[in-house]
C-alpha cells in the first residue's frame, strides 16, 4: 500500500468501512500524488458541473443493403461521425449526408445535442 492511501486512512481513520477510505482516495488523486493542505494541486475530476463523454454506438443504413456500425462519443460532432463512415466505406467525408426522417444533421452540432443515443439507427445517404 502507498504512503498517500496510509495517510489518508489515517486522516479519516473513523471511516466504518475501508472501502470508503479507498474510494475517497480513487476519487481524489487519481494518480497518486498526494499534496496535503494545497487544494490547488488535487486534480478536478468530475464534480457538479463536469461534463462526462459516455461512448455509444450508432447505426447508419444507405438502404441499398449497407449497415455501417460505428463507435464514437456523444460529444462528436456529426462531421466527426462522417469521417467515422468515411473510413469504414471508402467514400469522402464531404460526399455523405446524415438524416433521420425529413432533419439533415449540420457538421458542427453534436451527437448529444441532436439527442443521438447508443444504439439509434441513422439514414445514410451519398450526394
Amino acid at each position: 500500500m502507498c504512503l498517500a492511501r496510509d495517510m489518508l486512512m489515517s486522516k479519516y481513520d473513523g471511516a466504518h468501512d475501508i472501502s470508503t477510505v479507498f474510494v475517497l482516495y480513487d476519487a481524489l488523486v487519481p494518480d497518486g500524488k498526494v499534496a496535503w493542505g494545497k487544494t490547488s494541486q488535487i486534480p478536478k475530476t468530475g464534480g457538479i458541473g463536469a461534463r462526462k463523454t459516455f461512448p455509444i454506438r450508432v447505426v447508419l443504413n444507405d438502404r441499398l443493403g449497407k449497415k455501417v456500425r460505428v463507435k464514437c462519443n456523444d460529444d462528436d460532432t456529426i462531421g466527426d461521425l462522417k469521417k467515422l463512415v468515411a473510413a469504414q466505406t471508402g467514400t469522402r467525408a464531404d460526399k455523405i449526408r446524415i438524416q433521420k426522417w425529413y432533419n439533415i444533421y449540420k457538421d458542427h452540432i453534436t451527437l448529444k445535442d441532436y439527442e443521438i443515443h447508443d444504439g439509434m439507427g441513422l439514414e445514410l445517404y451519398y450526394n
